[in-house]
């Protein structure tokens, strides 16, 4: 009766922990991403005047990418992903000329070498897909 317990019991924490490591599937808020951004953004030092500009800039800029995911998956459509990736990487320019403002020719810098790359969403490995 122990073993089938602690069976038991092993399950469930394996199920809470796989679950719990898919995300359950739900996206970020604008404020969620923007509070995730700005605490990566710790290492370039930014000074009261720049983080306050810079948390527009992040906030307009992820109002953007969720209204136009919005708009490309209106009616339950699946979106273009070339033509969502186009729109994105327009966003993505308009964002750095507002931040080349902000921030030092250093700070930009620096946050275009190491930090943009960890702003991205991570895909999950594994699937499986393609060609084989």
């Amino acid at each position: 009766m122990k073993t089938k317990i602690s069976f038991l019991m092993i399950c469930m924490f394996a199920a809470v922990i796989t679950l719990n490591a898919q995300g359950g599937g739900q996206p970020r808020t604008v404020e969620e991403r923007v509070k995730t951004t700005m605490e990566k953004l710790t290492p370039l030092a930014l000074d009261k005047d720049q983080t306050e500009k810079t948390n527009v800039v992040f906030t307009d800029y992820y109002t953007a990418v969720q209204k136009k995911r919005d708009e490309m998956t209106a009616g339950g459509a699946q979106p273009d992903r070339d033509k969502m990736r186009e729109e994105v990487l327009k966003l993505n320019g308009e964002r750095d000329e507002k931040l080349k403002k902000v921030f030092t020719a250093d700070q930009f810098k620096k946050f275009k070498d190491e930090i943009e790359a960890t702003l991205r969403p991570q895909r999950g490995g594994g699937g499986g897909g393609g060609n084989q």
